[in-house]
């Protein structure tokens, strides 16, 4: 019955972490029996019980392989393989999760060892101490094949069985509990320190991530405070998501449109960042390439024009007919450049803020009144009828694409489908 309900507990936590639901997650937790064996391995310990410490061990690796093979069964259906918040949470422990686990394992074994059971106090520390959790994480990284997911899980969950286990011998050799058998002081060392080597590479590697974390979070700050200053010196940029800023490779990847940056700027914004703690980011400019063909294409006009000048200096005529050509070939060039649209941007950016929205699709038309002509980009919207809120979510779509294409000429189109 044990194995079954572990079962469960693990189905219904896989299910809460894949919903981002806590309250759900939580109730797993209290119903999960993993916390046994573990308080079984510390008691053994304590009072040298090699027997007990058998069982405790064989149940404990027992529940670990039912835990794992569950959330690996469930995982494994592609329609539940969504990286969850609840699930990415566990996937990157530190120096806190180990003060979560000590602190923990402490309230578990003085609530257990008085004669009145403290119930309060041990469904806290299951809340808490989380170990089921990061075993339906590993589940999904084995199901995933993400390894960064699998071990990063495993550890969190290792954190919290062994501080629990080592609480547990602790404070049960603080009171005195009666050994089965005797032991001689050296065995009694012997165990004192594999518990204190095994504590101490826990924790050390817990540091470590935790060091690792803090470097991530400045490395992320900084290239937001760089992202800033870009704007601020008025260059337009895409808006910047969490995978352009690439901690593991140290990369920060920015999105111009506009205009083309210059090997000035360039280095202007290489020397910021050696200054603001982003040495050794590599910057990744990506522009249009259009743009730039057409400024060299205008590049190569000016450059025939001013050949045209040397050579008909004293045709007058001829040169203002030059003139007109070049001034409607620069006409020409920047409305040919104006119309280079961000489009497969934007539209992520519009399918993440309007849920209504089934397509969209943009195209540049020419419109006339028979005495001036303009380019109007046309973006046409298609929204599902279901959708409550669709006429409100296209008028608050055709504000956000106006001012994101100021001062252009648009015209935003709605249809049903």
């Amino acid at each position: 019955h044990t194995a079954w309900i572990l079962i469960f507990s693990i189905l219904i936590a896989s299910i809460g972490l894949n919903v981002s639901s806590t309250a759900v997650v939580i109730g797993a937790m209290l119903i999960a029996p993993l916390m046994g064996p573990l308080l079984g391995i510390g008691l053994s310990l304590a009072i040298n019980d090699v027997h007990t410490l058998k069982r405790s061990f064989i149940n404990l690796l027992g529940m670990v392989g039912i835990s794992l093979t569950t959330s690996f069964l469930f995982f494994s259906i592609p329609l539940f393989q969504e990286a969850t918040p609840e699930l990415l949470a566990r996937t990157k422990p530190d120096l806190r999760d180990v003060l979560i686990a000590i602190g923990g394992g402490l309230a578990l074994i003085v609530s257990l060892s008085r004669r009145k059971e403290m119930t309060n106090t041990i469904a806290g520390v299951a809340i808490a101490t989380a170990l089921m959790p990061p075993l339906c994480t590993a589940g999904y990284g084995l199901a995933t094949r993400n390894s960064s997911y699998f071990f990063g899980a495993m550890f969190l969950f290792i954190i919290n069985s062994t501080y629990i286990s080592l609480a547990t011998f602790v404070i049960l050799k603080f009171l005195r509990f009666r050994a089965v058998k005797k032991t001689d002081e050296k065995q009694k060392k012997y165990v004192f320190r594999w518990a204190l080597l095994i504590s101490i590479l826990i924790l050390a590697m817990s540091m470590y991530t935790s060091y690792q974390l803090i470097l991530e979070k400045n490395f992320r700050h900084n290239a937001k405070a760089f992202i800033s200053y870009l704007k601020n010196k008025g260059v337009s940029l895409i808006d910047i998501d969490d995978e352009d800023l690439d901690y593991t490779h140290h990369k920060i990847t920015i999105t111009v449109f506009g205009s083309t940056i210059t090997p000035d700027e360039q280095q202007e914004w290489q020397t910021w960042m050696q200054s603001h703690g982003l040495a050794g980011t590599t910057l990744d400019i990506q522009q249009s390439k259009e743009y730039d063909e057409l400024k060299m294409s205008l590049q190569e006009l000016e450059n025939t024009y001013a050949e045209q000048i040397k050579r008909l200096e004293n045709k007058d005529e001829m040169l203002q007919k030059k003139d007109l050509l070049i001034n409607e070939l620069k006409q020409r060039i920047q409305t040919l450049s104006a119309q280079k649209v961000p489009f497969e941007k934007l539209s992520k950016e519009a399918k993440i803020n309007y849920d209504g929205l089934l397509y969209m699709s943009y195209s540049p038309k020419i419109y006339t009144d028979f005495n001036r002509q303009d380019t109007i980009r046309e973006f046409v919207t298609g929204w599902n009828k279901r959708n409550r809120n669709r006429k409100k979510d296209f008028e608050k779509m055709k504000n956000w694409l106006r001012l994101r294409m100021a001062p252009d000429s648009i015209s935003v189109i709605y249809q049903e489908k």
